[in-house]
């Protein structure tokens, strides 16, 4: 089988859309007969909000997890294998389309969200999400090695505490701060207006940081879900990125919206403080904040 051009064209759109680390896309496909290839490009890097490459990666598994659906909704079974090639380092992943298969009503739905899917960067109506709308979304991650959990409200101080500290360190950091100027001028896209925490992903030097008590009492209105890891190597990175996106299209699927917090976790201060004091069963690698926009936003499915 070779992919047409209006198919590989579906292929390509539907990875175009997944969040990817400043908008970077760090990634490149390869169409072959029967399948594709998802490479990484290191070339691609922020040396001080990523030094080790670990949004890249997560990136890279948001953009496969978007592949995986664009050939499920093109009616093909799939056949996926993550690092392939152990002499291909770039290499992240193989998908083939093995044969004919018709996608599911809930892999149509998903499909349908990635062209939805925006990163909201504001604060939620103050509408709660309901707690079986919650339990959707944590049963939404179907990657092997990946967890997510839920910050209860007797975890808002803790991680209010924590956020705190890491925003005041990158507000500070005049390298990080050039380097986050730098990316927003290459792409000619200004900085998201983000004047306060939590709602603010990217700190920046006007950032106005709450004490501790506000910041709680903000966070505990919110829902908030970590994506965890079994450890912490390239392909739990990976693994992490592809959860992330399940658990974020299923939000829109259900008329939510959602925007994702991973700078904090750059610092190994922060990530052990969170282990520690939520009891995390894994490594966290991304923090998805998920409620219903000021102005409602349609589900994608009419149930």
């Amino acid at each position: 089988m070779t992919w047409s051009a209006t198919e590989a064209g579906v292929l390509a759109r539907a990875v175009a859309r997944a969040p990817s680390v400043h908008n970077s896309q760090p990634w490149v496909l390869r169409l072959q007969a029967g399948g594709v290839e998802l490479f990484e490009r290191p070339e691609v890097r922020l040396p001080r909000h990523d030094p080790s490459g670990r949004d890249r990666l997560i990136s890279c598994g948001a953009a496969l997890t978007n592949l995986r659906l664009a050939v499920r909704a093109l009616g093909w079974e799939v056949k996926l294998s993550l690092f392939p090639q152990a002499d291909q380092r770039d290499l992240l992943a193989r998908v083939v389309a093995t044969e004919r298969g018709q996608a599911d009503e809930t892999e149509v739905n998903q499909y349908a969200a990635i062209f939805q899917r925006r990163s909201y960067r504001a604060p939620f109506a103050l509408r709660p999400v309901p707690p079986v709308d919650v339990r959707e979304l944590l049963r939404a991650d179907v990657t092997d090695g990946t967890s997510v959990q839920v910050v209860g409200r007797g975890d808002g101080r803790a991680l209010a505490g924590l956020l705190g500290h890491a925003a005041l360190i990158f507000r500070g950091d005049r390298a990080y701060q050039r380097e986050l100027q730098a990316w927003s001028d290459q792409f000619r896209e200004p900085l998201p207006e983000e004047p306060t925490l939590p709602w603010g992903g990217l700190v920046r030097p006007h950032t106005h940081v709450p004490d501790v008590l506000t910041l709680t009492a903000r966070l505990q209105q919110e829902c908030l879900l970590i994506v965890l890891a079994d450890d912490d190597s390239r392909r739990d990175h990976l693994l992490a990125g592809r959860a992330l996106q399940e658990v974020w299209l299923a939000a829109v699927v259900r008329g939510l919206v959602a925007s994702v917090l991973t700078q904090p976790l750059r610092l190994p201060e922060v990530r052990a403080e969170l282990i520690e004091r939520l009891e995390l069963p894994g490594h966290p690698q991304a923090i998805l904040r998920v409620g219903y926009p000021v102005t409602a936003a349609p589900s994608v499915h009419s149930g």
